[in-house]
């Protein structure tokens, strides 16, 4: 089976892992410090608080915006739950806004239909790896006084123009999950420039604590901490960041180059002066020999791990089901729901196997 995903890694995460056994220190220490400072810098954003989990890393930067009960976040519903998760858990209300059929990422000028006396905040996704077009987004956000924060969980190194993801919103949250571009197995962390934002969410990853004291609470907070172990992997694979990410990007274009006249076959769009750095490497379907389903089953039987993200868009799924959202309501993201389909392009990926994977398609067209 060549997997959809795979870690990439190598002598220097092991014994750096090993390090920080033998230091004795393996909770949230001297690593974790180091890591936030230099992925801040890495995003050129002034702060950065290390989390265990991108689900983390969004639920603090809600909580340390001051989104609260009876607030309105706008969003997409093309994406992981956790991005509209996150929203409830602050207990404010997800307003799902359809997006654009070419990069998957929320239309801007659906988000300005959806703007109401209660829209305190913009939470976009950059999806797949391709960023969203703020320039229009943060012209909204600011025109109506609004709070931006960028799910940035898959979009890690990802830039328009020379700005990189991370640093678009007035705050950012990432991801290290396993099947990430960068990754630690379990991870995540927030980017600003906002020091209250940073200091908040610091007390809010460890119990509410001050700071004042050992055990002085001001908050309501969580166990949010990331592990030296995983900062110690975090560092390394930042070093790597620039390679892996090239080897995205060169995996997506030969792919691009084998399945471009394939008939019933759309390979990923990029718009001009974005950097995609292709966390998914996602093609539709669109009047192939083909179903989508039918085509994932194939890939499927041949070995190649091919999956669907996602299948479903949220205001389409059974927790969400009392904001009241009916089929037709966001008619883009659930035509791409049936549509699209992700392929192999992690750095372990083969040119072989990228052959293959172009070949069980192109053979069909």
């Amino acid at each position: 089976m060549i997997p959809i995903a795979k870690p990439y890694f190598s002598e220097e995460e092991k014994r750096a892992v090993i390090e920080v056994l033998e230091s004795g220190i393996i909770a949230q220490g001297h690593k974790v410090e180091e890591f936030e400072k230099k992925f801040a810098d890495f995003c050129s954003v002034k702060y950065a608080v290390a989390v265990n989990s991108g689900t983390a890393a969004l639920h603090a930067a809600l909580h340390s915006m001051g989104i609260k009960k009876n607030d309105e976040v706008i969003t997409t519903p093309f994406t992981f739950i956790a991005t509209a998760n996150t929203i409830l858990m602050v207990g404010a209300k997800p307003v799902f806004a359809d997006i654009e059929e070419d990069t998957f990422n929320i239309n801007p000028l659906q988000i300005e239909q959806k703007i109401t006396q209660r829209t305190k905040a913009i939470l976009t996704v950059d999806l797949y790896g391709h960023l969203c077009d703020y320039e229009k987004i943060s012209e909204i956000a600011k025109n109506n006084n609004l709070l931006l924060i960028e799910d940035a969980c898959q979009s890690v190194n990802a830039q328009y123009k020379e700005k990189k993801a991370g640093s678009f919103g007035h705050i950012a949250a990432f991801s290290f999950y396993a099947t990430k571009n960068l990754t630690c197995g379990e991870g995540g962390i927030l980017t600003t420039n906002n020091i209250d934002y940073s200091e908040n969410a610091k007390r809010f990853r460890q119990h509410g604590m001050s700071g004042l004291g050992a055990y002085d609470y001001n908050e309501i907070g969580y166990n949010y901490r990331m592990t030296d172990i995983s900062a110690a992997i975090m560092l390394e694979q930042l070093k790597k960041a620039e390679m892996l990410t090239k080897k995205r990007i060169d995996n997506a274009n030969y792919l691009n180059e084998k399945l471009k006249n394939v008939k019933g076959i759309k390979v990923p769009s990029v718009k001009k002066g974005f950097k995609h750095v292709f966390h998914q490497y996602t093609v539709k379907v669109q009047g192939f020999k083909l179903s989508r389903d039918e085509l994932f089953e194939h890939l499927r039987k041949k070995g190649i791990g091919c999956s669907i993200y996602y299948p479903k868009p949220l205001h389409l799924c059974k927790s969400f089901a009392k904001l009241g959202y009916k089929e037709n309501n966001l008619p883009i993201a659930e035509k791409m729901s049936k549509e699209v389909i992700s392929l192999p392009v992690h750095p372990n990926v083969t040119k072989e196997q990228l052959d293959f994977i172009a070949n069980s398609i192109a053979s069909l067209g």
